[in-house]
Formats: C-alpha cells, structure tokens, sequence
C-alpha cells in the first residue's frame, strides 16, 4: 500500500436486510446514503490512526473496489474513513472513536 492508503474488507454481505422492527428490506431496495463497517487489512506508510484488524466506519460509495485472489477489497483513503470502532473495555462496552 501506499501513502495514505487503506485496504478494506467489508463486513455487512449484501442483500436483504431487517430492521430492530422485524420488517425485511430488501437487497434492491434504496435508502439514501448508508455508511458501513470494514476490517482494515492493510495499510500505508504514511496511515496515522488506523492499524491492521481495525473496525472502521465509511462510505461505500466513495471507495474504489478491488478483486485479489477472486475476494472483493475497497480501497480508500485515510481521511475517507469516518471513525474507528473502538476495543471493549472492562464492562463489555465496545466505544467509537469519531
């Protein structure tokens, strides 16, 4: 990777999904802008606040994606990533950091 460049493996499948409600949404169907969860696998040198198994949050939409090794990755840029999900503490709480 270079510069300030993070490789991401997106977390949520696409497809249907349900809401807390129980009601089904299906995979065509369009909500407006969604942000999503990603693992970052890999990083650039000059990458600051992420690191390798980091949660992180971003826009799907403004990524680039990547097939390697016929797995599907996006590629975004550091200050593309809206925040970083943080560890579970001693309460079992998991934080985020915006």
């Amino acid at each position: 990777m270079l510069g300030d460049r993070v490789l991401l493996r997106p977390q949520e499948k696409e497809g249907e999904r349900q809401t807390g409600g129980g009601l089904l949404i299906p995979a065509t169907a369009s909500l407006g802008k969604r942000l999503a969860w990603a693992r970052v696998v890999a990083v650039g040198q000059h990458v600051r606040q992420v690191g390798l198994g980091d949660q992180v949050l971003f826009d799907p939409g403004e990524q680039s994606e990547v097939e390697l090794d016929s797995e599907r990755f996006l590629l975004a840029r550091e200050r593309d990533l809206h925040a970083v999900r943080a560890p579970a503490d001693e309460q079992d709480r998991a934080g985020v950091y915006l």
